[in-house]
């Protein structure tokens, strides 16, 4: 018998063995821009470390034999409360986005789909319609209303501005070289890279036809226009000035009355602007650790901020989910649902859309068996009774 039973089965049993497969595929820079962070990742690994100081306690006897898992966010009835966070140039891929959408719809949810994307919003709304198309604040507000209308036109139901960026530079393990565009000379570079990951460059050839990894953003331009590169987009977003709450409140008014939320929110007082502009959902989210280093980690702040304004906004929590148990956890602490973002794209880097419905498969498995352990019929059901928490595990900043 083979010391691991697992290592030839495509099918993966946590999301620890999708990125451990993921790194195995990838060339070294792919695989280095999946990890991200920044700095010295002090909020990238407290992100996922603080799951484990919250302790479950549960029943041994009472278990129920059907558990309902299904939620409804922004509108969106969801077969389980996890959703695609959108996450830029999903170029790991041939499909990249679109092999996501699928994956999501066939597991009943939805997917955040980024201004950032390497595959145009119709193409991915044509394969699942629970698609919110995300925008930063970048150029003007004619360019900003434009991709509103586009987005519209497409079918996306619904809005999410990403809010939780400065720009840090520097990773204390380095960061990936990542060319501006795929041309020879970039391939050139990257080829000793390439040539030790076979499986990684057949995935590139469809029917004899080598494709290209197409670095562009084109959803940041009219619907059949080139998009500009991803570093190209990158400097105008740098160079665009970030937004204020009556910017915000503004995008929220180009959208009308259609779900809208606004992600990146950690204090109390910024959560109860996103009530005052007519949000209907927030994420408590430091943007997996790539904002601003130190930053606590987002399971710390959810309690205090589903509290404030929990009753006004429907409050989502993205960071450091890796297994359905801590999406129990952020449920029990007053999340609505949870975004994830680095677990399915080790999925995608591992298996394609097979990675990533196997990764939701596993957050659905951990979920339903921390139902069943406590004794609940639904997801609806989780609370704080249900958790052994540190007297000095939350963190709370801001006035409400």
């Amino acid at each position: 018998m083979a010391a691991n039973p697992w290592a030839r089965n495509p099918w993966f049993e946590t999301v620890t063995e999708a990125q451990r497969r993921a790194k195995k595929r990838l060339p070294k820079s792919v695989y280095a821009s999946l990890i991200a962070g920044t700095q010295a990742g002090v909020t990238l690994g407290d992100n996922v470390n603080a799951f484990g100081e919250l302790q479950w306690a549960p029943h041994v006897v009472g278990a129920q034999p059907d558990r309902d898992l299904s939620t409804s966010v922004l509108g969106q009835e969801l077969s389980f409360p996890v959703m695609i966070s959108p996450t830029g140039v999903q170029a790991v891929d041939p499909d990249g986005e679109v092999a996501v959408a699928r994956a999501a719809a066939a597991r009943g949810t939805a997917m955040g789909l980024s201004s950032f994307a390497s595959h145009p919003i119709e193409e991915v709304t044509a394969v699942n319609d629970k698609i919110l198309f995300q925008l930063y604040w970048l150029g003007s507000r004619e360019d900003m209303a434009a991709r509103v209308e586009r987005a519209r036109a497409a079918g996306a139901k619904g809005i999410i501005v990403t809010t939780d960026w400065v720009f840090n530079i520097g990773r204390d393990w380095g960061s990936p070289e990542i060319p501006e565009k795929v041309d020879f000379k970039a391939l050139l570079r990257l080829a000793p890279e390439i040539a030790v990951k076979p499986r990684y460059a057949l995935d590139w050839v469809k029917g004899g036809k080598v494709t290209i990894p197409d670095l562009t953003a084109p959803n940041l331009t009219p619907q059949g226009v080139p998009g500009p590169t991803f570093f190209g987009a990158y400097g105008e977003w740098m160079g665009t000035p970030p937004p204020t709450w009556e910017d915000l409140a503004w995008l929220r008014e180009q959208w009308g009355d259609g779900p809208f939320m606004v992600k990146g929110i950690t204090r109390l007082d910024d959560a109860k602007r996103a009530v005052d502009i007519g949000a209907t959902a927030l994420s408590v989210s430091n943007h997996g650790g790539n904002n601003l280093d130190g930053t606590p980690a987002t399971i710390r702040l959810l309690p205090d901020i589903a509290d404030a304004v929990g009753n006004d906004i429907e409050v989502l929590l993205d960071g450091g989910i890796r297994r359905g148990s801590d999406v129990a956890k952020a449920l029990a602490l007053g999340a609505r649902a949870v975004m994830v973002g680095r677990a399915y794209l080790w999925g995608l880097a591992a298996n394609g859309q097979a990675g990533v419905e196997n990764v939701l498969d596993l957050l659905r498995m951990g979920l339903d068996g921390v139902v069943m352990g406590l004794g609940h019929k639904s997801v609806h059901e989780l609370s704080r009774d249900d958790l052994i928490i540190p007297d000095d595990f939350t963190r709370s900043f801001g006035h409400a």
